[in-house]
């Protein structure tokens, strides 16, 4: 018990060093077992992303034909934190290149998920190696700097998903020494599917996904060590049940017909192309009443989860 006199260890201050003698110890901060742990952050909300893709696309926005540059999905300002970010750890944009025009992608990142959305186009690594996309191919590019190019006689739009915030937050810079482009085609993904829904999921699965690796990660079964990524899809009149995981997570809708994601009890109607924020640890589900397969694929930072055994994946049961 606490006397008059004397204050509740949550309440002390910051001690620090008495009577320093250098920089080093005027640094020092002491903390104790009450009030180490009760730091307040803001929760990650659930949030349907729709105007960066209308931007990107040139609907009802500042983006005319001849724009090119990036939309962020930014929500910094909740999350409190100096630095562009989706989720604490990812930060998702769509980018628009003009026909003919040039992109300079050069992120403090460990590497970036790209999707085709429209158009196709070049990519050049800073390595050298170049990619030649289109409409829906997957491609990952590793640390360094990137130039897009779009080809053909309408603008290029691309969604893409870096692991920026996690660096920014270290105060790191990237470094994967011999880390390589990978391309994955739209008619190879589709083959995947297809493969996928000829075949009988095992008991306990969590749904009909494509899950992207390389030959570089594929003991890991991620694209990036702390990046996830695959391409979901719901059955017409189906509903992936409810479940959790420990990683953030989000989800670019691809195609749907009136579908829906309820996040932590709140209902949030997909459009298209728009980009869905699922927070860490919040029960969540998929539904497709419409008459087509819904498409949508998912970028989490389940790697950083796998790698420390604690992803916590589980049904809900709601």
């Amino acid at each position: 018990m606490c006397s008059g006199n004397e204050r509740s260890m949550a309440a002390l201050p910051p001690g620090r060093c008495a009577m320093p003698a250098d920089a080093a110890q005027e640094r020092a901060r002491y903390f104790n077992s009450a009030n180490a742990f009760n730091i307040h952050l803001d929760p990650v909300p659930a949030r349907v992303f729709t105007e960066p893709a209308a931007a990107a696309l040139g609907v009802d926005g500042p983006a005319g034909p001849a724009t090119t540059g990036f939309f962020a999905c930014d929500q910094s300002a909740r999350l409190g934190c100096s630095w562009p970010a989706t989720t604490p750890f990812m930060l998702a944009r769509y980018a628009r290149i003009a026909p003919g025009a040039s992109l300079d992608a050069d992120f403090v990142a460990s590497g970036s998920i790209w999707y085709v959305i429209a158009g196709s186009g070049q990519a050049r690594s800073d390595a050298g190696e170049v990619l030649d996309w289109a409409c829906g191919d997957v491609f990952y590019l590793p640390a360094g700097a990137a130039i897009l190019r779009a080809g053909g006689p309408r603008a290029a739009v691309l969604w893409l998903v870096t692991d920026e915030p996690l660096l920014a937050y270290h105060g790191l810079r990237p470094s994967r020494p011999g880390d390589a482009p990978v391309h994955f085609r739209s008619a190879d993904i589709a083959a995947e599917i297809d493969r996928i829904h000829r075949s009988v999921p095992d008991a306990g699965t969590s749904g009909l996904a494509v899950v992207f690796s390389s030959e570089t990660m594929q003991q890991r079964r991620n694209l990036m060590p702390a990046l996830t990524l695959s391409l979901n899809t719901l059955p017409p009149g189906c509903a992936q049940a409810s479940h959790r995981h420990n990683s953030a997570a989000l989800t670019l809708v691809v195609a749907g017909e009136g579908c829906h994601s309820r996040v932590d009890g709140q209902d949030c109607p997909w459009s298209d192309w728009a980009t869905l924020v699922t927070p860490a640890g919040a029960p969540h589900s998929h539904h497709n009443p419409g008459s087509r397969r819904a498409d949508f694929l998912i970028v989490q930072d389940g790697g950083l989860y796998y790698e420390a055994r604690t992803m916590g994946f589980a049904f809900t049961g709601d």
